[in-house]
């Protein structure tokens, strides 16, 4: 009998939280993201998670562990994570009726995306961009100032 292997994206963020729960529900609440079921860790004095999204995946560890901090704990963002949507107005939308600190609302970018950027309950930074939506470079309409290249 062949066994059953775990589905592994090309990159998976792992990020440091102070209470893994409570981040995997407010994750689940606010940005949509699917805890993947049964495979929940939790040890003496740690938690380790796994979180879907589209067809990406994000560890959620204690933080301490393999000297990650959480933002809450750093008092600083540690890291920023940036994830394509479908229909980013309504995930927009539902993050801010989640409890979501909103940094920057819906916005048309020079190279075609559109993105909002918002804080989780302990401080990650994420950045949600709608899918399909982003131009070849050779299509950006750079703002004044900046070009392309060294």
């Amino acid at each position: 009998m062949a066994s059953k292997l775990w589905r592994t994206p090309t990159i998976v963020p792992a990020l440091a939280y102070q209470d893994v729960p409570a981040a995997v529900e407010f994750l689940t609440r606010a940005f949509g993201f699917r805890e993947r079921a049964g495979a929940r860790l939790t040890g003496d004095g740690f938690v380790l998670a796994w979180m879907e999204v589209g067809d990406g995946l994000i560890s959620l560890g204690t933080a301490g562990g393999h000297g990650r901090q959480s933002p809450r704990i750093a008092g600083t963002i540690t890291q920023s994570v940036k994830v394509y949507v479908d229909g980013i107005d309504r995930h927009f939308a539902r993050a801010k009726a989640a409890g979501a600190t909103i940094i920057s609302e819906p916005d048309d970018k020079f190279w075609g995306g559109r993105i909002y950027e918002a804080k989780d309950i302990e401080g990650h930074y994420w950045e949600f961009s709608e899918r399909g939506r982003e131009l070849d470079s050779t299509e950006w309409k750079l703002p004044p100032g900046i070009k392309m290249g060294a």
